[in-house]
């Protein structure tokens, strides 16, 4: 019997793959076999990624959020079969707290961009006999964070169009999203120095306590999922909202 969950010779390209749950991911898939292209802004980041991974991973540095560059991007790659949409931001506040520009901010990195990814890797997906997206999305596109407005909005937006992309292109193309919970990253890192400047171990530490099992979640954990959806193993998974989230959305 072969080994379970191996992509090898296949073409995967990571959004935000130079950190966090995208570093981690771009890890995990290489090493199940697959060559995959690393999309992000910080290219120093990235490429010392790729240097490290070896010759079967490429990088590429352009916004997401900008249509002409994804297209492309897309239009000079030439084979596809996974798409993983990791990249995102977030943003703290209610609705009354979220300046319009933060919101649209949110929605054009969050959301407008998946589309355009999605949009312009479909002919090469299509084209593909395993062809996939994986979204990543949030357990905020399920249920209600406290000051989040922008974030549950946009989080829940991938989810809907996780699912009606599913449905559109049913037996061509399988999609799904994972929905992780509170992930121990440079995402959280990053809140933490915006919002909790001056008290981010106390903050840190109630991250790790709410969370039913006691502990935040690991980027590899994630990752390790991803690499299932994409597999073999999972064909018969499309539409699919998966949660790894400690229990979060069992309360």
């Amino acid at each position: 019997m072969a080994a379970p969950f191996r992509l090898d010779h296949r073409r995967a390209v990571v959004t935000g793959g130079a950190s966090g749950i995208g570093e981690a991911t771009v890890r995990v898939l290489t090493a199940a076999g697959a060559e995959v292209t690393i999309v992000d802004l910080d290219r120093e980041r990235a490429e010392t990624l790729a240097r490290e991974l070896g010759p079967g991973v490429r990088v590429a540095v352009f916004d997401i959020a900008d249509e002409a560059a994804v297209r492309s991007f897309f239009d000079g790659l030439g084979v596809l079969d996974i798409l993983v949409n990791n990249a995102g931001i977030g943003f703290v506040g209610s609705i009354e707290e979220t300046p319009a520009a933060d919101w649209s901010r949110l929605f054009r990195v969050n959301v407008d961009a998946v589309y355009f990814t999605s949009k312009y890797a479909l002919p090469l997906l299509l084209a593909s006999p395993r062809g996939q997206i994986v979204n990543i999305g949030s357990v905020a596109g399920l249920t209600a964070v406290k000051r989040r407005a922008a974030y549950c909005a946009t989080k829940g937006a991938v989810i809907a169009l996780t699912r009606q992309m599913a449905i559109d292109y049913a037996g061509r193309l399988r999609v799904n999203c994972i929905c992780p919970g509170t992930i121990h990253s440079p995402f959280v890192e990053g809140y933490l120095e915006r919002f909790h400047k001056d008290e981010k171990d106390k903050v840190r530490t109630e991250l790790h306590a709410r969370q039913p099992i006691g502990r935040m979640g690991r980027p590899d954990e994630v990752a390790y999922m991803v690499l299932y959806v994409c597999s073999d193993e999972a064909e018969y998974a499309t539409g699919s909202i998966l949660t790894i989230d400690g229990g979060w959305t069992a309360q």
